[in-house]
């Protein structure tokens, strides 16, 4: 991950069929992630798009795989 992946830790996802998720765009603030689902709803009102948190730290084990 690099670092301005770092800054910007909130996604808005768009799931499509098989289970598939495509990440649309990164934010730094849940509040812009937010704001930016509710335009994008009004935008495109039959995809189902959500709001996460990208938590997915690197591991600080050095025994771990």
């Amino acid at each position: 991950m690099t670092y301005r992946d770092d800054l910007n830790r909130w996604l808005v996802v768009r799931s499509l069929s098989d289970m598939q998720r495509v990440v649309v765009a990164r934010f730094r603030t849940q509040s812009n992630a937010d704001g930016y689902l509710h335009v994008i709803r009004r935008l495109i009102p039959d995809g189902k798009f959500l709001v996460v948190f990208d938590g997915d730290v690197k591991s600080e084990c050095e025994d771990c795989g």
